[in-house]
């Protein structure tokens, strides 16, 4: 399949176009002999679901895509139902999950700046690009965008993993945070590193880049080398961090995630990325 990001959307309406309707992080799927499909136009008529809040995202093999909320109650009708977009990863294909993603990013972002944060009057869609403009004072504010590091730490043969408390399966994955204002990214490496797990790093290389919109992050990879230390959790947000070997890895986070990619980089022995 071939997704083809675009802001505007073009003239009317199409019974074949996709709806990715959510109702706060749980996508509207239609549900056919147990399996999940998006809903197209021709899925809405009959049930009478009015998608609002329209959000244009783009063709996939050159069917429009939209995300939208829905009009009135939250029910569901027979064959539909409203899941969590992370249940439904390995149920979707990967490019419905990642279109899925923007448009949740999109909605949240919509419904956040209703209104202006300066002189609190309604904000309106900004005709020329994807943005959100005052009516009365002018201020423009854009998709937010959550820029945070992840980091697959090595020390010899093993890697640093971790039990996270909001990790709703119970796995261990590589170390995560976000950027503080001022702080460049091999700067929040480090420091988040030293913070969670109380030790210091070395060589931070880039490894590759991610959008995780759950609801609104871009997850940036690195790795990086043991400098020195001890383990010591932070358990404000960790409840156990050790070193694995590629042999006895713990459960690990699922391969769509840029979590795993670092993970099964490391047991593959592929750990490499530009220095910085």
């Amino acid at each position: 399949m071939k997704f083809v990001p675009e802001f505007k959307a073009p003239p009317g309406r199409d019974m074949s176009d996709l709806w990715f309707v959510f109702n706060k992080a749980k996508l509207l799927t239609r549900i056919e002999n147990d399996r999940h499909r998006i809903p197209d136009g021709a899925d809405l008529v009959a049930p009478r679901l009015e998608p609002v809040n329209e959000q244009y995202l783009g063709k996939l093999n050159g069917r429009c895509c939209y995300g939208a909320t829905l009009r009135g109650e939250n029910g569901c009708p027979d064959r539909f139902r409203f899941t969590d977009l992370r249940a439904l990863i390995g149920l979707l294909t990967e490019d419905l999950i990642w279109i899925a993603g923007r448009a949740n990013h999109l909605l949240f972002w919509h419904r956040i700046h209703r209104y202006c944060g300066r002189c609190g009057h309604r904000t309106k869609d900004k005709a020329e690009e994807r943005a959100l403009v005052c009516a009365k004072c002018g201020l423009v504010n854009y998709p937010r965008l959550s820029p945070a590091v992840i980091v697959a730490v090595t020390r010899g043969d093993r890697i640093l993993l971790a039990r996270n408390k909001r990790f709703r399966r119970p796995f261990y994955s590589v170390l995560a945070g976000f950027v503080e204002p001022g702080e460049d990214l091999e700067a929040c490496v480090k420091r988040e590193i030293r913070e969670e797990a109380g030790i210091a790093v070395r060589n931070v290389r880039y490894f590759g880049s991610q959008p995780w919109p759950f609801p609104d992050s871009l997850m940036i990879g690195f790795t990086a080398e043991y400098a020195g230390g001890e383990i010591t959790v932070d358990d404000v947000e960790l409840t156990h961090a050790d070193w694995f070997t590629r042999d006895n890895l713990p459960k690990i986070p699922p391969s769509l995630s840029i979590a795993r990619q670092l993970i099964d980089a490391f047991a593959n022995n592929q750990l490499n990325g530009a220095a910085l």
